[in-house]
């Protein structure tokens, strides 16, 4: 699978981690259906040993320059340690993240750390299904598989914050509530669009114009705007309730 910027991105973790990369995968938008008008390049790495602060620093200071910048797309990176992957253990931890929703941290000199991580279990699972190297040998001779059991707890952990960033991040947040209860119902994991496609078809009307917005919205097909539609919370809390009653049943 070709992706214009990847290959530059790849020759980046090349130059800053010479020793220790061992493989670069693409997942994501790029790997579900290609890439729409708000995606981003979804990246994950996975290294023989935790990176050392100076890397960590260099590779924050090249990401700065290019994510998002000149027309270009934003970046996500997420790498991991193979023994931390490999065999699987819950919850997962995510040795270095970067994403441009945590730039002006990194402007201001934070560095990522390792953290334990729930949302590396989807995103691992993207990984594994896509089966998309850039860099090294296919991902599942690195990286274990992850049982449904963890996926499906893995998702469900999110919720609470992904409600705490609905007014800010409205379209985003209403897309990956589809997405988590798509994924608790099929044990899929779809791109944004098309879960969303799955839930309006099984979302009460009130809630439908809404969502039927955000999906839009994502496709470049309308702008982003709320005001002429009920409020897009009651949505969320729907999605949110039935999230909450799927992974019960």
């Amino acid at each position: 699978m070709t992706v214009p910027a990847a290959d530059h991105l790849v020759r980046l973790l090349q130059r800053t981690l010479p020793d220790t990369l061992l493989g670069v995968y693409l997942h994501g938008s790029a790997t579900l259906g290609g890439l729409r008008p708000y995606s981003d390049i979804d990246l994950l790495a996975v290294v023989r040993e935790s990176m050392a602060h100076g890397q960590r620093r260099a590779l924050v200071e090249e990401l700065l320059a290019v994510s998002g910048v000149g027309g270009r797309r934003h970046v996500e990176l997420i790498v991991v340690v193979r023994d931390d992957v490999q065999p699987w253990r819950y919850p997962p931890t995510c040795d270095f993240l970067y994403g441009d929703w945590l730039r002006e941290e990194y402007e201001r000199g934070v560095v990522p750390r390792p953290e334990v991580s729930a949302d590396l279990a989807p995103l691992l699972t993207m990984v594994l299904r896509a089966d998309a190297p850039l860099h090294g040998p296919p991902p599942a001779e690195l990286i274990a598989p992850v049982p449904l059991g963890d996926l499906r707890r893995a998702v469900v952990a999110g919720v609470p914050e992904l409600m705490g960033e609905l007014d800010s991040d409205t379209r985003n947040v209403l897309l990956t509530l589809a997405r988590i209860w798509t994924t608790l119902v099929t044990g899929d994991i779809r791109s944004k669009d098309a879960a969303a496609g799955w839930v309006l078809g099984r979302l009460p009307a009130e809630h439908r114009a809404v969502l039927a917005r955000a999906r839009a919205v994502y496709l470049g097909e309308e702008e982003e705007r709320w005001d002429d539609l009920p409020a897009p919370r009651a949505c969320a809390e729907f999605l949110a309730g039935v999230i909450s009653e799927s992974y019960s049943s």
